[in-house]
């Protein structure tokens, strides 16, 4: 079981595998311990101790001073004890260093089967204790192998996993090709830490633009939140501490050098890199660019615009099969309606009609309803006394009266509408009212067909 240069093992073993020296030392003391116990009982009381001079591990068996002797193992006589310390009494605990040659071939095996354990949980250890600072870094790595849809890369100490659902669509790797992951865990299992990474992650993009503007690094240019739909479209808003430092300029770089880089990396990912505003309704409008827009409506308590774009950017504004409000959306964390000035002002105008076909509602109430925010009966339904009686010229009475007649002409719109449902219609009529919806919510149908976004 002795090694005979085992201070060159120890460093050999940290230099190699990155384990602590103390670590180290400790586990073989513990196995040396554990080859003494195997070979002499659990009973038996013993110390082990690396001695860094002599380049070895010494074992001391611990007896107590005794004047009869009754347990062999534990025990030593008075005459045997003044042998080793003439100054010892009885009761006194005297240490004897033991021959680690008689521990016997099972023992030595026990003993490399805890240092082998022993390593590995090491090993593991500084695995663990190295990767879970860097969470949140990119790291370049080498495909070694793909099980089950999932990519196992080489690290270099370690492996890491870039699972079938943080990789981007489309894209295939084989074996020996270089990847660029984003650190997205690092979990600490039984088998060994678990480095899962991502490709997919918004904070890979923040992450690779961080790498390629130096502005960014330097704390004048601030990332202010990212999106991204994987391998497609992706948008990224920006502001600056630094009033004559255009963001979007320094991210787009001299002839577009910067975020061409990034979209290299990314495989032709489409990259919007939006200017941040503090007004939410300018950040909305810059983050549906490249379309125009008319008006936005607030509604602050349902956190909601209503984006009004003239007809011939609705579709511009939607985007191929909704992404762009999609992105936008999530981007500024408000749920955006995007309606065409044509649908929107229809809409108005029936809204306005609904108020006049209101019993005793004259011209000049309807306006004044409709400036003080009333747009239609729907609304006045579901209004409150109190917030009709606040428009001059509307007593409680007249607010309960006008509440009422509203909701009548509500349930009556439905019914009329649930009677023609059930009466059938041809073809040109279906596809004429079609033609008229063309207003979509992006929470609300956020999968809807190019066909139907861009209809009207």
């Amino acid at each position: 079981m002795l090694i005979t240069d085992i201070k060159r093992v120890i460093e050999q073993v940290s230099r190699d595998k990155g384990i602590d020296r103390e670590v180290l030392i400790k586990a073989l003391e513990e196995a040396l311990k554990s080859a003494a116990k195997k070979k002499f009982g659990n009973k038996i009381d013993i110390e082990v101790k690396y001695n860094e001079e002599a380049g070895e591990i010494e074992v001391f068996q611990f007896k107590e001073v005794v004047e009869e002797v009754t347990e062999p193992d534990l025990q030593i006589s008075f005459e045997e004890g003044c042998k080793l310390d003439p100054e010892c009494e009885i009761g006194d605990s005297l240490g004897t260093k033991m021959d680690t040659s008689t521990f016997g071939r099972i023992a030595a095996q026990s003993a490399k089967q805890v240092i082998i354990q022993k390593m590995k949980d090491a090993e593991r250890d500084a695995v663990y204790s190295g990767f879970i600072d860097r969470k949140g870094e990119i790291i370049n790595g080498i495909v070694q192998r793909i099980e089950r849809g999932d990519i196992i890369v080489n690290l270099g100490h370690t492996e890491g996993i870039l699972p079938a659902r943080e990789q981007v669509p489309k894209e295939t790797y084989r074996r020996g090709d270089r990847i660029r992951a984003y650190i997205l865990n690092v979990l600490y299992d039984t088998r060994g830490p678990q480095i899962v990474l991502s490709r997919t992650h918004p904070n890979f993009l923040i992450n690779l633009f961080k790498t390629e503007v130096p502005e960014i690094s330097e704390g004048i240019v601030n990332i202010m939140g990212a999106v991204r739909e994987p391998g497609s479209r992706a948008k990224i808003a920006v502001s600056s501490n630094d009033p004559d430092i255009d963001p979007v300029g320094a991210c787009v770089g001299m002839k577009g050098s910067r975020v061409q880089n990034v979209v290299q990396e990314l495989r032709g990912e489409k990259i919007d890199i939006i200017p941040w505003h503090v007004d939410p309704a300018k950040f909305v409008c810059n983050a549906l660019s490249p379309a125009e827009i008319s008006r936005v409506i607030i509604d602050e308590d349902m956190r909601s615009m209503e984006v009004i774009v003239p007809d011939e950017s609705l579709s511009i504004a939607i985007g191929k099969r909704g992404q762009n409000v999609r992105l936008a959306s999530k981007l500024t964390g408000w749920r955006l309606d995007v309606n065409s000035e044509t649908r929107y002002s229809e809409a108005m105008r029936s809204g306005y009609d609904s108020i006049t076909a209101l019993p005793e509602v004259s011209i000049s109430l309807a306006d004044t309803l409709y400036e003080k925010g009333f747009f239609s009966a729907e609304e006045i339904s579901k209004s409150s006394v109190e917030d009709l009686i606040q428009v001059k010229g509307i007593s409680e009475e007249e607010a309960h009266r006008l509440i009422e007649a509203a909701k009548k002409q509500i349930e009556g719109s439905d019914t009329a509408d649930e009677i023609s449902e059930e009466i059938p219609t041809d073809h040109a009529a279906e596809n004429d009212d079609f033609t008229k919806s063309n207003k979509t919510s992006v929470l609300n149908n956020p999968e809807a067909s190019e066909t139907e976004l861009n209809n009207g």
